[in-house]
């Protein structure tokens, strides 16, 4: 039976004061050594753990660059008497890429020269077609626009009228808002750095992109969904 926690203390307490001052130094010491460790293993587990808005003063937008906390699936406690399923589409599975894509961008049509069984050149009109829809990665996926607001003078009375900005830029921004989503997305969710990110850009664009406007855009985006992230 566990004696009382004020008998123990008691106790406690009469065992020190009838040590030596040698001994309850290296005592003191001791515990010293104990507590440092404990701080540095404390440190390493808070290293160790990802903070956000709930664990820490982060605001709620920093959320974005998490990785997905989404849990994976044991596969030892999956049942060893059922099959495992094989990657990619199953057995009688109806395909979607097969059905096309909703849209086409454009067309290209071939048409042949001569017979590819004779040879001959003789061929009639075309009497039908067969096709198929495929995803290309075009050259240049990203194209650099000159906007030009014009200005003109009103007869009436002599102010200075200016066209309204485009639809999906904003002025004094030199990357479109689509552009800037993907930046983002790339960056956060794909945890792509920004030094991927120009190159990416120099890749698929031809365009140069500095750091500091890369940082800028996240840091701007981060902002502007913090309502809805709060909400």
């Amino acid at each position: 039976m566990s004696e009382k926690p004020e008998l123990s203390a008691a106790l406690k307490l009469g065992i020190v004061e009838q040590l030596s001052r040698e001994e309850l130094v290296k005592i003191v010491l001791t515990q010293q050594k104990l507590i440092e460790k404990l701080q540095q293993e404390l440190e390493k587990l808070k290293e160790r753990q990802p903070s956000n808005s709930k664990t820490s003063s982060k605001p709620p937008s920093s959320d974005l660059i998490q990785k997905s906390e989404t849990a994976k699936v044991d596969s030892s406690k999956e049942s060893e008497s059922e099959p495992k399923r094989k990657p990619g589409g199953q057995p009688g599975h109806i395909g979607k890429t097969r059905k096309g894509f909703g849209r086409v961008d454009r067309y290209q049509i071939s048409t042949p020269e001569t017979c590819e069984h004779c040879g001959s050149r003789e061929l009639s009109e075309m009497i039908g077609y067969s096709k198929q829809q495929v995803a290309c990665l075009v050259a240049r996926p990203i194209e650099v626009v000159e906007y030009r607001r014009v200005k003109c003078q009103c007869h009436e009375c002599g102010a200075i009228v200016i066209a309204p900005v485009s639809p999906g830029i904003v002025p004094g921004q030199d990357l479109s808002i689509d552009l800037q989503a993907l930046l983002v997305w790339l960056g956060n969710y794909g945890h792509i750095s920004y030094e991927k990110q120009q190159e990416f850009l120099r890749e698929l664009g031809g365009i140069e992109i500095g750091i500091g406007t890369l940082q800028a855009t996240n840091a701007r985006v981060a902002n502007a969904v913090k309502p809805a992230v709060a909400d």
